[in-house]
């Protein structure tokens, strides 16, 4: 597939070395320009973009950038991409470590994933959020191995995230299905399932045992 990701951290640099070593044409961007980029682009092969061409003729669409980042995207960012773009969205709100307080999740009642969305103008699929990005490289299994790692995945666009669950798989992870993006606080910062290294039966309980209150460690 082609694949833009958009944001070149921990996260966002090994899915660019996962998704090239498994054949995808991956295009990769960040904030600070094409250039920044070209250690990861001659280890993986993959090519440096500006943010406003990631998406352009994508298939999926990896948004992986601080939260207080998102309204800095460029306009019509997905205007160029495939029909149908499935747009992965691996973010978190972190208030006092670097976000700040953005008003409509502390007072609006809006999940993360949900206010992403708004300032992107398109649905996305929440994965991914709360994966320690060495596990990419280091703990990708078989299907069916006993050590396999599960993650949750939330979208309210079904075909998205159909796409997006069989993409995990091949990264070689299995998914739980964690409802629409309303219920996508059930993977949030400081929940049970973020940070969670377990199959899907623990990811499953986890979920099930989220409380919708976010701590005041992470409020503004």
């Amino acid at each position: 597939m082609k694949i833009g990701i958009i944001g070149a951290g921990n996260i966002g640099g090994n899915l660019t070395r996962r998704l090239t070593a498994l054949g995808h044409e991956v295009s990769v961007a960040n904030s600070r320009g094409p250039e920044s980029l070209k250690a990861l682009v001659e280890e993986t092969g993959a090519k440096a973009v500006t943010a406003a061409e990631a998406a352009k003729g994508a298939q999926v669409v990896v948004v992986t950038v601080p939260l207080k980042n998102v309204p800095d995207l460029p306009a019509g960012l997905l205007d160029g991409a495939a029909e149908g773009v499935a747009v992965i969205d691996t973010g978190n709100y972190y208030p006092k470590e670097r976000d700040g307080r953005i008003d409509a999740i502390e007072d609006g009642g809006l999940t993360e994933s949900r206010w992403t969305e708004q300032h992107l103008g398109h649905r996305v699929v929440k994965v991914f959020n709360g994966t320690y990005a060495q596990d990419l490289l280091e703990r990708p299994r078989p299907a069916g191995d006993p050590e396999r790692l599960a993650v949750p995945v939330a979208s309210d666009d079904e075909a998205a995230k159909r796409v997006v669950r069989a993409l995990v798989d091949e990264l070689g992870f299995d998914t739980v299905d964690a409802g629409g993006i309303d219920d996508s606080w059930r993977q949030q910062p400081a929940t049970p399932v973020y940070g969670l290294r377990a199959g899907v039966e623990a990811v499953e309980r986890a979920l099930a045992e989220a409380s919708p209150e976010r701590p005041a460690a992470h409020r503004a």
